[in-house]
């Protein structure tokens, strides 16, 4: 199906990856180009398919999934890495952000979660597990020191009401659908307004501007 979203799958743990294979191939949308046991073989993978999304786990042998995702992000920019990780998260699983990866999701997450995320991830949304986003703030946050201006009040006065309320609704996880949802707006115009915050903000996606919202208030903790 060539509209189908293609989907490179990375773990080191081969009943994991038939798992998450079975799962994704049930979908008419999806469809699994690739599999890769290690960081080497997915960076290599990816290069060779160029999948529009990478299932990447965190701990593995070799480079490991932080490594391989910088990698990747640099060598197939266009590719999306959605870094799957278990509940005890520790810093290296949030290496991914300074990597490149577009958004975390815990290896437990339902069948349909996972469908919905590798689709947001794949049209340009971010993606944080809402149970594992007080630990990306806790861990992430001071890496993002140099992002953050020191004046928060002058950082919001940039951006118009429209564009506030964007970034709340970002804050809070939602995805260019649910945005345009609520504020009654068509998507490309989200996708503009979420465009123009990230600018305003100086932040390289929305995973950085989750964690700035936090930080400045904007959504609680």
């Amino acid at each position: 199906m060539t509209d189908a979203i293609r989907v490179l799958l990375v773990d080191d743990q081969q009943l994991v990856r038939y798992g998450f294979s079975l799962v994704l191939e049930a979908e008419p949308t999806l469809i699994v180009v690739g599999e890769a046991g290690d960081g080497e073989a997915a960076v290599d993978a990816a290069v060779r398919l160029r999948p529009d999304v990478v299932l990447m786990d965190v701990r593995m042998p070799g480079i490991g999934g932080i490594e391989a995702t910088r990698r990747i992000t640099s060598l197939v920019p266009d590719t999306r890495v959605l870094v799957l990780t278990t509940f005890d998260l520790d810093e290296y699983a949030f290496g991914g952000l300074q990597a490149g990866a577009s958004g975390f999701l815990l290896k437990d997450t339902r069948p349909a979660d996972l469908v919905a995320a590798i689709t947001a991830v794949h049209h340009g949304d971010a993606v944080v597990s809402p149970r594992i986003t007080a630990k990306l703030i806790e861990v992430a946050a001071p890496h993002l020191a140099a992002v953050v201006a020191p004046e928060p009040a002058t950082l919001l006065s940039t951006l118009t009401a429209r564009e506030s309320e964007v970034f709340r609704l970002i804050g809070l996880g939602a995805t260019n659908g649910e945005i345009a949802e609520e504020l009654h707006l068509s998507e490309s115009t989200v996708k503009a307004h979420v465009g123009r915050v990230l600018f305003k903000q100086g932040l390289r996606d929305r995973v950085e501007a989750v964690i700035l919202a936090y930080r400045l208030g904007i959504v609680g903790r």
